[in-house]
């Protein structure tokens, strides 16, 4: 699908560190979801697992042609582990969000934002992110949160 779909939808994270993985596990998820209850995507969107690449594939792609961006991916603030927020890019947690090499992304958020393209982050509370040491696979309450993160990006949507 061409750069031009209108919304994307990026899973953001590294599946090496536990919850790092959320983003990418939803993308997953909700592409299942689509197959196992024979619905059409929607046309006009993309769905993309960018795991640690994210950071330079949203903010490098040609963004004219975006209307709506909706970010997946862990936010550490004060919550319980696996609840789930919808955040704007003006309401992040300060210095709270970054990728995986410690650089903050709130300002090129808010550039796409500036820009007139809605930015949405679906931000989940990380129970553990083990970085630099490798352990797969989520933790119990960020698990159980995907179904409701794929409700929330279908609200989105």
């Amino acid at each position: 699908m061409p750069y031009d779909a209108g919304r994307l939808v990026v899973g953001c994270g590294n599946v090496l560190f536990k919850d790092d993985g959320f983003g990418p596990m939803v993308i997953h998820a909700i592409e299942d979801y689509f197959k196992e209850n024979d619905i059409e995507k929607p046309e006009d969107t993309q769905f993309i697992d960018a795991g640690t690449g994210a950071t330079h594939f949203i903010f490098s792609m040609p963004d004219d042609n975006w209307k709506k961006i909706i970010v997946v991916d862990v936010v550490e603030w004060n919550a319980e582990p696996g609840t789930l927020r919808l955040f704007s890019p003006y309401d992040m947690p300060k210095g709270k969000y970054e990728n995986a090499h410690t650089w903050p992304v709130e300002e090129p958020l808010h550039d796409l934002a500036d820009r007139g393209i809605e930015v949405v982050i679906v931000g989940c509370k990380p129970g553990e992110i083990t970085a630099p040491d490798v352990d797969m696979g989520l933790t119990e309450p960020v698990e159980a949160a995907i179904p409701k993160a794929i409700e929330m990006i279908l609200n989105e949507l």
